[in-house]
């Protein structure tokens, strides 16, 4: 039988990343992360929502996860659901579902400074755009171009 544990999440951070080591020295982090959610009831009036989840990183991607991103930072998550459960110190059972994040993609500011850049290197022909989401090519456009088409 066929089986699939996939999930993507885009959302914020809930409250900053909690970076631990296990026992060998591996790292992990844990945050949480709230993704608002909209819909229309039956007298058709918007309802706003958030759901909240739990995330868990490994390995060197906790620590840039603890180093580049805080409270409120949006992100967003790839990786797969996992249950576990324990026993408290005073014999309750407890469980929870949460999610084991593979990869995680910083939507926002890095470091607190707007327009961060992740890279290195950028080319010379490559500058970011306004609000340094995406880059654009400098210099004058393509000849046989029409500047004034709005797409």
């Amino acid at each position: 039988m066929a089986s699939l544990n996939r999930v993507v999440l885009i959302g914020n951070l809930t409250r900053d990343p909690e970076l631990r080591f296990t026992p060998s020295g591996t790292s992990v982090a844990n945050f949480g992360i709230a993704i608002n959610r909209r819909r229309t009831n039956r007298q058709g009036e918007r309802v706003d929502g958030v759901d909240y989840f739990n995330v868990v990183v490994w390995g060197r991607l906790a620590e840039l996860c603890n180093e580049y991103i805080g409270k409120g930072a949006p992100v967003a998550i790839e990786g797969r659901l996992q249950s576990r459960s324990w026993e408290t110190q005073d014999g309750q059972k407890r469980s929870t579902v949460e999610v084991v994040a593979e990869n995680v993609q910083f939507l926002g500011r890095l470091g607190g400074r707007e327009g961060s850049v992740v890279s290195e290197e950028m080319p010379e022909d490559i500058s970011p755009a306004v609000g340094g989401e995406e880059a654009v090519k400098k210099g004058a456009p393509e000849e046989g171009v029409d500047e004034d088409i709005p797409f």
